[in-house]
Parts: structure tokens; sequence; C-alpha cells
């Protein structure tokens, strides 16, 4: 197997600390990046590298804020200069607004875009030079059950990773003739901090006009604990051996992989085999059969 460099982005918790050991693991060259390694995430920063090196490998680690495109374009040049190049990049940083949807205001909204659909953006248009150039390349987006189906009160996630969705897809045709690969991961309800992180809507107006309803939001966030088997709970680390896997493929990749707990079908992998053809008709109906 040959070795990749991979860069991973929201890499101090949750599916990105999971496949940052992951693949460090399996030797991989693996560039951990995250806000604050010199403050709040200098302990996760530490422990990361001490725990990849505890099983003799090298993890690098790396500041990278990727709602801020500068922060983004100054770590990616690092890595450039510092391997050479960058085989696969992990879009994993997000965050999760649970609440009534009207009370999140534009500013709510865009601060939401800006972590979960923009960050990606602004890592993709950092390294594909690089893997233009380089004839080959890979794209993982991570995005969410949510990014297909809707659950209410999470309105204003779903929308940018439903937009993550068609940027991720839409990039898989026109890259597909410089041999990059672009493709997402679906992971399902599996335990993180994201409901607990959730950013409250703005507007009091409209929490207060909806009553009793406005109280939802709150009791999803407490009962998200007790949403799961004990006794067989769900495992993270699936996700995790996902990103690993399509790292590592030495064909084509598909498209999208779900990674839901064991036993749960929530419908994503038959509404995503149910599109595709649809999809694939409108692209030759087109003349775009190559880029399927």
């Amino acid at each position: 197997m040959s070795r990749k460099v991979v860069v991973v982005t929201g890499a101090s918790s949750g599916f990105g600390k999971l496949t940052v050991l992951e693949l460090a693991g399996r030797g991989h060259t693996v560039v951990a990046t995250m806000r604050d390694v010199e403050g709040k995430n200098a302990k996760v920063r530490s422990e990361l590298i001490e725990a990849v090196k505890a099983e003799g490998h090298v993890l690098h680690v790396l500041e990278m804020d990727v709602a801020d495109e500068a922060s983004v374009n100054s770590a990616i040049e690092q890595v450039i200069r510092q391997h050479g190049k960058i085989d696969a990049l992990i879009n994993n940083a997000g965050t999760m607004a649970v609440g009534v949807t009207e009370a999140y205001t534009v500013a709510d909204v865009e601060r939401q875009f800006a972590v979960n659909f923009f960050g990606a953006l602004r890592a993709d248009r950092a390294v594909l030079p690089h893997m233009r150039a380089a004839g080959s390349g890979l794209l993982v987006h991570v995005t969410s059950l949510m990014g297909r189906v809707i659950f209410p009160f999470f309105g204003v996630y779903s929308a940018s990773k439903f937009a993550l969705e068609a940027l991720a897809e839409a990039y898989r045709y026109e890259l597909k003739g410089f041999g990059i690969d672009s493709v997402i991961v679906e992971p399902g309800p599996f335990p993180s901090n994201l409901l607990s992180s959730s950013p409250e809507p703005s507007d009091e107006s409209v929490l207060v006009s909806y009553g009793e309803v406005a109280a939802i939001p709150g009791q999803i966030k407490d009962s998200s604990s007790n949403a799961h088997d004990p006794h067989n709970p769900p495992r993270p680390q699936m996700v995790a051996d996902a990103i690993a896997r399509l790292v590592e493929a030495t064909e084509r990749r598909p498209l999208r992989t779900v990674v839901m707990p064991e036993g749960m079908d929530l419908g994503v992998q038959r509404l995503n085999e149910a599109v595709s053809p649809i999809q694939n008709d409108l692209l030759t109906s087109l003349g775009m059969t190559s880029m399927i």
C-alpha cells in the first residue's frame, strides 16, 4: 500500500480525531488541522501526537480555521512546502444548529455556512490546483444523513449539508478528467459533541411566537444521550474506518458512502440508489456520459 499525504479538517474531536488516528495508525502521513492549537486545543494536539508516536508513527498538527480563507491557504501551502503534495483532503470540520429554523437570523445561518459549506469550499479550492497538477487526488466531504433527508428543527444544518452534497457531486463530474475523485460520506446519528455545542437561534421574538413548539429542540438535545441501546452503542469509529477505506482505494470510489450505526436503516442508502440512475440519465442526455 502506498502511503498518502492526507489533510484532515476539524481534527480536534469527533470523526476528525478518530480519522486522524486511524490513518496515522495505517502509516499514512497525516496533517491534522484545527483552530487554536496553541490555546484551547493545545491539550488535544499533544494527546494526538503522543498517541500516534506510541504506535511508532508521526503526526503533524497545523493551525487552520476553515472559516478564514487566509488561514486555510496558509496551512495548505505549508503542507505543500513540507511534503510536496496532498493526496487526500478530508473535509470534516462542522457545526450543527438545532432550533426553530425561522428563529435563526441571516447572520446565524451565514455562520453555519461559513464552516459547513464555505469551509469545505475554501479547503477544496486551496488543494485542487496541486491535485490537478499531479493528475490525482481525493476530496472527501463528510456530510450527514441530514444532507439527504429532513428532520424538523435541523433545517439550517441540513441546508448547509445539502449545499455541500451538491458542491461535492458537481466536483465529482468536473474533476474526473483530472484523475481526482470527489466523494461524500454520510454518517448516521452517532454520538458527538455537535448537539451539545449547537448555537442557539438569535431571534427571541420568533421563539416566543412559537410557544411550546420552541421547547422541542431543547428536548431533542436532552434526549440525545439516551437515544441508543446502552448494550449496543453506536461506534463512531465506523466512520473513520469508512474514510480510511476510501483513502486507500485503488479504483474509482463510489460517490456516496452511507455509514449507519449497526442495525439502523433510515433509508438514506435506498434514496441514493433511487436517485443515482436519474442523475446518470440526466448527464447522458446532456452528452456528458464520460463524466459519470
